[in-house]
């Protein structure tokens, strides 16, 4: 279980460094990512789509990482430089050594320590 705890503290460390490459390299080459807003798409569009510099964020708190064989859920509070934070579960799914693909589910978002409604509900 450690390795793959440690490799999913290493893959937020170089995003939160801005990293690409060492996030490219732990990628395997027929990675898939899917999200609220993307379904499966590969490596490349990923890059291209999803990838940010990471200035913006102050900090992830990596609250629990539980490893069930060759997959990993992490759920963290993703904290921003202007008061934002969300929180958000990924199911990664590893091959060997390598992250062949994660599914984020998004969670609630916050400004200042208020919840902040998502467009589109109605409550």
């Amino acid at each position: 279980m450690g390795h793959k705890a440690d490799a999913v503290r290493a893959l937020f460390a170089a995003y939160l460094a801005n990293d690409r490459q060492t996030v490219d390299d732990m990628l395997t080459e027929d990675f898939r990512f899917t999200s609220p807003y993307d379904d499966a798409i590969d490596k490349t569009t990923y890059f291209a789509r999803c990838w940010r510099g990471s200035d913006w964020i102050a900090r992830h708190d990596l609250e629990r990482i539980c490893v069930d064989g060759d997959v990993a859920f992490v759920t963290y509070r993703c904290v921003a430089k202007d008061g934002k934070s969300f929180r958000n579960t990924e199911v990664i799914v590893f091959a060997g050594d390598r992250i062949s693909r994660i599914d984020v589910y998004f969670g609630a978002t916050y400004r200042d320590g208020a919840f902040v409604r998502a467009r589109g509900d109605e409550a």
